[in-house]
């Protein structure tokens, strides 16, 4: 099986399955396989990679191809079959076996027969000649016949397969048939053949699906010698290839000589529609012109044919896997690439001749009101070279864009109105608006789309180019600058943009610019020296916007004022006001404010330690963010890592997985990468082979963000300790407690990382340690603005319980009171609660502590607790120094001096585990575990480490060693 894998690129579950049909055959259980999948999707490589493997384990291969030949010769991949192998060097047993069987000799070009002889012979008399072969040669060794191209086969080989997979039974054979699913339209004669065979106990069927984005990554760096991909080429080429891997290698080939279509690849494409009737192809060409997904009417009226032979066409494309059925009234194409090709091959004048056509159409109801209409229109016009209209349209799409909740799309609507705004006559008053303001818009919805640094690049241009007199614009460009300024903790220059923007315009009488503009100063004060003037300014912009009916601007002065009222005032009542402003910031349409208010109003509970409070408002304030688009803008970002963090804190990493599934590891953004980052809390905790990858997509993005920074090198720093490397985890620690400022409360924690690094490199001086607790326990009592902090939420005075803790350990005095401290800040008051996986660790410490004070009996409670809960999570790294620390202290309920991990009992086992434990002891993988039990990969790891830390033991081998001495 690993022999199997090596050759293979996101293959693990099909190659286990036929990797399973060939040990069943050698054990004397015939098996069937038939691998299914789209042309280009890799059968013939996966049987290629079995054929191989089969014949390093010393089997008879046989592999004969159908060819596109239709009924005239018949039995022809069993023919192919034979007269390859038989002049194969040692092929004198084949030889001997098939002169006792002339009735299969005479299939061979140089046998006895007459040419046509084959044909005339009776089905009956060949079908037990040759499965008299199969038996005879399995005798001595095992068979595996390969019958590839199936899609392509005579009838009477087809009859063939059908007694084959019947009446093999003992027989030490692995019979295994590929076909094209793409072209087995309904009428295809092998299809009701796949439907009957299917339903047989010794047939597996095995579907090649196509690759996920990380297997294209694979595959490209397979292609390039093992060289990664940038994100982009893959992010391109699977976008286009939709995973298939022909087309991935094709497009990346392509790439390096410039083409954007490789001739040979759209040649295998036309061929598949040059086999359509005259009108099935025109329809087909119109369908090119559409796009990707086509509309039953519009192609109809386009293509200028009646209804009926309309009708005729696409059941014939359809019947030919071109189209195939999306919705009620429409077709896609089975693969983008199709339309590609066929697209291409159209004529200059006939593309812009039918682009207009659409146009035209999608002018007018019906067609008008379809979904996306003036997009497609924008799309078509453009395409026709008719500018004024493509103007018009795009900027219809780009203002329903924003109002779907599609910021993407929407500045790239913005973006082609402003490229065409010089060659339309009189585009301002076409468009609305002054192009200054569709300028802004775009930015706007950059900004909200995630892309936080384009939009201030759009924003510093357009602000050059704007005329000075107009205030009210300047205020407005100002206002946005400064607040994506500060998203980039750009603060100084943040500031200055804001407070040059409120003072562009008078108080009296209020606009809604000011207002807007105050609104966001606002929030720049909150930490700075003139915090004391926020509450006065607040009030002020409140006022204004109501006067002016600005409900964003009064949204977003709400939510700075509660949160200046909550760190400085300690103001037990912020959540009511960030309810407040969510609403209404909603009610105005403002979704980045309103998610800014969502967030806030999910973190206060969490901050006091109220979990299931902060539970569902994060639930809620996701749903809000997926709804209006913006999960990639600031607070949409921050509110998922919050979701996420929400279910790593209470222990249920169930749900947290199944969060972090979206949580992308080929990162290109900064925004992207936070999100990435989250994923590492149970990865580390849960000791994930995957975190070297991501680590190693997110460490170009360091620069672009300190939060990125904090979380993921702080991570990586625990990840480095729990695999017995301090000194690189040490730069780690220290680059995470300089992301931020002295006084910011993420320092806690990050101190407290840096003062476990030292206590493992073996002790650190009293200056060192001492200014570390010193800058933790400033954090806790001022603010980064240099005032007292009136409050901080539990987590942090649970962290500064395990800064002091740490600290008497890396000088030595591990205080196992100091231990309990922190143990019990962790539970947020709910002795069953709180931060699950910290009380854990915080208990393995104490346990530790109490031990080298000789309390064995307190410290084998807090170790079977922290055990119990390390167990439950998963958390194997931890389950493994608390079994270290078991075996050595001899804690383990029952053990005796000597025991070691071996000596260990299978009965903590669950079933599952006990499954899982059974196949590490065969020597599969995770991928091979997964596949055989119809679980994820990530899942099958979990498992693992679970079995080693309940076991014990710190490998995969000393794990198989239990098994195998247990009798599993």
């Amino acid at each position: 099986m690993e022999e199997l894998m090596g050759e293979l690129v996101g293959r693990a579950a099909e190659a286990a399955a036929l990797s399973a049909a060939l040990d069943r055959a050698a054990a004397g259980n015939a098996g069937i396989a038939l691998v299914s999948g789209d042309a280009g999707v890799g059968k013939s490589h996966l049987v290629g990679a079995l054929t191989r493997q089969a014949a390093r384990r010393g089997w008879t291969v046989l592999t004969g191809q159908c060819a596109e030949l239709g009924e005239s010769i018949p039995y022809m991949p069993l023919a192919d079959a034979l007269w390859r192998a038989v002049r194969e060097p040692g092929a004198e047993v084949l030889r001997e076996a098939l002169e006792t069987r002339p009735v299969l000799g005479r299939l061979l070009p140089d046998g006895d027969g007459a040419p046509d002889a084959a044909s005339e012979l009776g089905q009956q008399q060949l079908f037990g000649a040759a499965l008299g072969l199969l038996g005879e040669l399995g005798q001595r060794r095992p068979v595996l016949l390969v019958l590839e191209d199936l899609h392509w086969a005579d009838r009477s080989t087809r009859h063939l397969l059908t007694f084959l997979s019947r009446v093999l039974q003992r027989e030490r054979v692995c019979l295994v048939g590929t076909y094209r699913s793409d072209d087995l339209h309904r009428r295809h004669p092998l299809r009701p053949v796949v439907a009957e065979l299917v339903r047989l106990p010794n047939v597996t069927a095995v579907d090649l699906r196509p690759f996920a984005p990380s297997e294209t990554a694979e595959y490209l760096a397979y292609l390039d010698g093992g060289t990664p991909p940038s994100a982009e080429e893959v992010a391109r080429v699977h976008q286009r290839s939709e995973g298939n891997p022909f087309y991935a290698a094709e497009l990346h080939a392509a790439a390096r000589t410039g083409e954007d279509l490789p001739a040979g690849l759209a040649d295998l494409l036309l061929a598949r529609m040059e086999r359509l009737s005259d009108d099935a192809q025109r329809v087909v060409r119109v369908a090119a012109v559409a796009g990707r997904r086509v509309n039953d009417e519009l192609v109809r009226r386009v293509s200028g044919l009646d209804e009926r032979a309309v009708g005729t066409a696409l059941r014939e494309i359809v019947e030919q896997r071109l189209l195939e059925p999306d919705g009620a009234d429409g077709y896609r194409f089975r693969h983008a690439l199709l339309a590609e090709a066929a697209y291409a091959d159209l004529l200059p004048g006939e593309r812009t001749r039918l682009h207009a056509a659409f146009a035209a159409l999608l002018a007018e109801p019906p067609a008008s009101l379809l979904p996306r209409a003036a997009a497609e229109r924008a799309h078509h016009s453009l395409a026709a070279h008719d500018l004024p209209v493509a103007f018009a349209a795009s900027l219809r799409a780009g203002r329903e864009a924003e109002r779907m909740g599609a910021p993407d799309e929407a500045h790239d609507h913005y973006d082609r109105a402003l490229e065409l705004w010089d060659a339309v006559p009189d585009a301002d008053a076409v468009a609305g608006a002054a192009r200054e303001e569709i300028s802004l818009a775009a930015a706007r919805a950059s900004a909200r789309a995630g892309d936080t640094r384009r939009g201030i690049s759009r924003l510093r241009r357009l602000l050059a180019v704007t005329d000075p007199s107009d205030l009210r614009l300047g205020v407005k460009i100002r206002e946005h600058l400064g607040s994506l300024l500060y998203e980039l903790d750009q603060d100084e220059e943040s500031t200055a943009v804001l407070r040059e923007a409120v003072d562009l315009l008078p108080a009296d009488p209020p606009t809604p610019e000011r207002a807007g503009a105050l609104a966001a100063y606002l929030r720049t004060l909150v930490y700075s020296e003139e915090h004391a003037r926020l509450s006065a300014l607040a009030e002020e912009a409140i006022a204004a916007a109501r006067a002016t009916g600005a409900t964003d601007a009064e949204a977003s002065a709400l939510i700075s004022l509660a949160v200046y009222r909550e760190w400085r005032e300690g103001d037990a009542d912020a959540a009511a006001l960030f309810g407040r402003a969510r609403d209404l910031a909603l009610a105005a349409g403002n979704y980045p404010v309103a998610m800014r208010a969502a967030y806030h109003y999910a973190r206060v509970p969490f901050d006091r330690g109220e979990l299931a409070a902060a539970t569902a408002a994060a639930d809620d304030g996701v749903r809000l963010a997926l709804d209006h688009g913006v999960e990639w803008s600031t607070f949409g970002t921050t509110m998922r890592c919050l979701q996420y963090l929400i279910h790593y804190t209470t222990g249920d990493w169930e749900r947290a997985d199944r969060l972090a599934d979206d949580f992308a590891v080929q990162v290109v953004r900064a925004p992207e990468a936070l999100v990435s980052a989250y994923a590492l809390f149970c990865e580390v905790a849960r000791g994930s082979d995957g975190v070297r990858e991501r680590l190693r997509w997110i460490e170009p993005l360091w620069p672009q963000d300190s939060l990125l920074v904090y979380i993921s090198r702080g991570l990586a720093a625990e990840h480095c300790l729990w695999n017995g490397d301090p000194v690189t985890a040490l730069g780690h620690a220290e680059a995470a407690l300089a992301a931020f400022d002295h006084h910011d409360p993420p320092s806690i924690r990050a101190a407290a990382t840096v003062l476990w690094a030292h206590a493992e490199r073996g002790g650190v001086d009293r200056a060192t340690a001492d200014a570390l607790l010193e800058r933790a326990r400033a954090a806790m009592a001022i603010v980064p603005g240099g005032y007292a902090r009136v409050w901080i939420g539990v987590e942090g005075h649970a962290w500064l319980a395990r800064v002091e803790a740490e600290h008497a350990r890396a000088l030595g005095a591990n205080d196992p009171e100091l231990w309990r401290r922190a143990a019990e800040a962790f539970t947020y008051g709910d002795p069953d609660g709180g931060f699950v996986y910290e009380v854990a660790r915080s208990r393995w410490r104490l346990a530790e502590a109490l031990v080298e004070r000789g309390r064995r009996e307190e410290a084998a409670e807090e170790w079977r607790r922290a055990v119990a809960t390390a167990e439950r999570l998963g958390a194997a790294p931890l389950l493994a120094a608390l079994r270290d620390l078991g075996a050595r202290a001899r804690l383990r309920p029952g053990a005796a001096p000597g025991d070691g991990p071996e000596s260990g009992s299978l009965a903590a086992l669950t079933a599952r585990e006990r499954e899982v434990l059974k196949l590490v002891a065969e020597g599969l993988g995770n991928k091979e575990i997964a596949a055989a039990l119809y679980i994820s990969p990530k899942t099958a790891s979990v498992h693992v480490s679970n079995i080693m830390a309940k076991l014990g033991v710190t490998s995969r081998g000393q794990a198989a060693a239990v098994a195998h001495r247990a009798g599993l």
